[in-house]
């Protein structure tokens, strides 16, 4: 017989349940809008979920927009694709991916995402654990505004959020 993974440690003690649940309209407006068009839904922040993840909806602006190949030693990122096409980075070469693909980056996995212009990608960002990407976002937003940073200064930006890119 397959052993089966254990369940997580219990994380609600009550007898019948609580009313917690949220519901996010459709037309909620985005947290954040980049420079470039490019709007971020903060869906569940790792905040609201108690550090077990963070849901973003992510809608690229025009042009072609987002990271390099970089990887993250505390959490695994994933994406599901809703509209257009995004390449991602697969760790070998960059795949293009169509709405309903869904791809999977464990901790220490290299990856990258890219909008494919004139397709009005947008996606579902995961990360688990629930990391505070929402500081991260605001500050790639702030730069892409054209605040600056000291290269000391950006280092311990992404050392902070997690970000190292690949050589």
């Amino acid at each position: 017989m397959t052993q089966l993974p254990a369940y997580p440690p219990v994380r609600y003690t009550g007898e019948s349940g609580e009313v917690s649940a949220t519901i996010r309209p459709t037309g909620h407006e985005p947290e954040l809008v980049y420079p470039n068009g490019t709007r971020v839904h903060h869906l569940a922040t790792g905040a609201a979920t108690d550090g077990l993840f963070g849901l973003y909806r992510w809608e690229f602006g025009p042009g072609v927009g987002g990271p390099d190949p970089h990887f993250h030693r505390t959490m695994a990122e994933s994406f599901y694709i809703l509209t257009g096409e995004v390449q991602i980075f697969d760790g070998t070469r960059w795949v293009t991916t169509r709405p309903g693909d869904f791809a999977n980056v464990p901790p220490g996995g290299l990856h990258g995402f890219k909008n494919v212009e004139g397709t009005g990608a947008t996606m579902l960002l995961h990360f688990a654990p629930g990391a505070p990407r929402e500081a991260y976002f605001e500050g790639l937003a702030r730069r892409a505004a054209g605040e600056t940073m000291t290269d000391a200064e950006d280092d311990e930006f992404m050392r902070y959020h997690d970000n190292i890119w690949a050589d």
